[in-house]
């Protein structure tokens, strides 16, 4: 282990998966409506540019189809719709309110025609083998509570050579801006979060979830234990977010 660097997060051995999932789902239907305005505003805007940044590197090839994971309010398959034009675009997410904002967001972009979204689960992804070329997920992975069958489910879901690009939050390397980072999730952003919602508690769980996930090393292993190949990383913005990549072998 790496100095200073925080284990891995393990969820207590008293509550199980389907609770936690209904912990996570609770959360983010009651933020909705404030949802998009605070991460645009507590991010400083750089999570508009961590999505282009990922979307610009997308590759379609076969089918020309994108699933895009815990697709929230829909900033990523717009922005994909909006940049690959050819593309057919399927966003999933378990939170129905949430599916009911990416919804008016992509009626008023006038994509509705190639955006098409469902509430599923993406431990139990809804579709065959090898149907997409490209799955994507910003800020969703770390809190799906089995993230090795997630992995399995996307690499199912690809066709050979189809790849994977997930965006998220971990926690900065260089011990001085590390401290400054978790002063700001843990004192300054509840603070503030408290301000614009009603719901608070939200981004006190948005702290601990981002302090808990593994290091940028120890997902790109687990991505490799999925069976990906060519998996990499991008540090964005000093390394509090990262772009993760990696590709379903062909053959």
């Amino acid at each position: 282990m790496a100095p200073n660097k925080l284990p891995a997060y393990q969820a207590p051995v008293s509550v199980s998966d389907e609770a936690r999932i209904k912990q996570v789902r609770r959360i983010f239907s009651t933020i909705t409506d404030r949802y998009d305005f605070l991460n645009h505003f507590l991010s400083a805007g750089r999570d508009i540019g961590w999505r282009r940044f990922m979307v610009r590197r997308l590759r379609f090839f076969r089918t020309h189809r994108l699933l895009d994971l815990a697709t929230g309010t829909g900033d990523v398959a717009i922005e994909a719709a909006r940049t690959h034009s050819r593309l057919q675009i399927f966003g999933l997410d378990f939170a129905a309110p949430m599916l009911a904002a990416a919804r008016s967001k992509i009626l008023r972009a006038a994509l509705a025609d190639r955006i098409s979204n469902l509430q599923g689960d993406a431990l139990n992804l809804p579709f065959p083998d090898g149907h997409f070329d490209t799955v994507t997920m910003a800020f969703g992975i770390r809190n799906m509570p089995d993230r090795a069958r997630v992995l399995q489910e996307i690499h199912r879901a690809l066709v050979p050579g189809g790849g994977l690009y997930i965006l998220e939050f971990t926690t900065p390397q260089g011990r001085l801006f590390r401290k400054l980072y978790f002063f700001y999730l843990n004192r300054f952003l509840p603070r503030l979060a408290r301000l614009f919602t009603s719901n608070p508690e939200a981004y006190q769980y948005l702290a601990e979830s981002i302090m808990h996930f593994p290091y940028p090393d120890d997902f790109v292993h687990e991505i490799e234990q999925a069976g990906f190949a060519e998996a990499k990383k991008f540090p964005l913005t000093g390394g509090i977010t990262y772009l993760y990549e990696g590709r379903k072998a062909v053959g």
